[in-house]
């Protein structure tokens, strides 16, 4: 028996060898790698944190698959995802791996570029401001604007804490009243940009009262 399985040895790793190689060689073609940039995306910020920065916006992926799948693979079929539940107030640092990347399961990620975020988070508050509309323009000639009232004079806005602490009131978009001759109402829409901040109303309305001018 001994003699039957060492006969020929030589010749019988050989073989072995040659259809290990075959069978790489046969499962390895067709096999396609590409680079993918995909956003990074944060997930389940905790009641009360405001995402203030991060690090990271792009992440550069190398994905290895079949190459039929990986000819008609978008960017928007992969997700990647940081998962704050567990976060608190100030900076915290976190791993980008395959954990927190979702995609086909006929693909494999080989390489992670960077591979973690640095991510910076702030108490949020609330507090009441004064609402302030922007009137530009002038009433037709012979007409004065008399007054101008808001409804609600003041509105509750919320967001990360240093910003919020800052703002002592909030205006509306640009109103123009040039030619107008007569009082009348507009729904106007608050202006946030470049704020940071959040409102809990979108707009307000604003009572202009114009009377004509006395001879």
């Amino acid at each position: 028996m001994k003699r039957l399985l060492f006969e020929n040895f030589g010749l019988k790793i050989t073989a072995v060898l040659l259809s290990v190689l075959l069978w790489l060689f046969a499962t390895s073609r067709g096999l396609s790698e590409i680079a993918l940039d995909i956003p990074l995306e944060f997930r389940d910020i905790p009641p009360g944190l405001e995402l203030m920065s991060h690090s990271v916006k792009i992440v550069s992926l190398n994905i290895k698959g079949q190459e039929r799948i990986i000819r008609n693979m978008r960017p928007s079929d992969i997700r990647v995802f940081i998962d704050l539940s567990k976060a608190k107030t100030g900076e915290g640092v976190y791993s980008i791996n395959k954990n927190t990347i979702k995609l086909p399961s006929t693909v494999t990620v080989t390489n992670i570029s960077p591979s973690y975020v640095k991510v910076l988070l702030e108490e949020s508050v609330t507090k009441n401001v004064q609402v302030r509309p922007v009137i530009v323009g002038t009433p037709e000639s012979g007409f004065y604007v008399k007054s101008i009232s808001v409804i609600p004079e003041n509105v509750a806005i919320e967001g990360a804490k240093s910003k919020v602490t800052i703002v002592d009131k909030i205006k509306t978009e640009t109103l123009d009243i040039t030619g107008f001759k007569e009082t009348f109402t507009r729904d106007l829409d608050l202006d946030t940009s470049g704020t940071n901040i959040r409102t809990r109303v979108k707009d307000v309305t604003v009572k202009v009262v114009i009377a004509r001018r006395k001879k």
